[in-house]
């Protein structure tokens, strides 16, 4: 039997910023996460940790990887897309990569 992975977190995509027809709002970020089809499920994930995690040139004590942090904020739609709030907000080159929420903090 092969061994089951302990995996803490659940993929997702950045999809877009928050805007309207002439604006983008940056601060927010709209993420879709996989297995989430409804505002009903939406709602586990909220206050929960996301991270973008991205590679660079230059190491930094020994890591070329980098992270952003933020957490979800609030359900976007019907469809099971979150909005979440970055310390730093995401660069536009983010779009479409690959997230990770984190299932802590736990309110279970």
């Amino acid at each position: 039997m092969p061994a089951q992975g302990h995996r803490l977190y659940v993929k997702a995509k950045h999809l877009s910023h928050q805007r309207s027809k002439h604006h983008i709002h940056p601060i927010t970020s709209i993420v879709k996460i996989e297995g989430c089809d409804t505002k009903e499920d939406a709602q586990f994930y909220l206050g929960k940790r996301v991270c973008y995690v991205y590679k660079c040139a230059k190491p930094i004590r020994g890591s070329k990887l980098r992270v952003i942090w933020g957490t979800i904020s609030r359900a976007h739609g019907n469809s099971g897309c979150v909005r979440a709030r970055f310390v730093h907000n995401l660069p536009a080159k983010s779009f479409g990569s690959s997230l990770r929420v984190m299932l802590y903090p736990s309110n279970i």
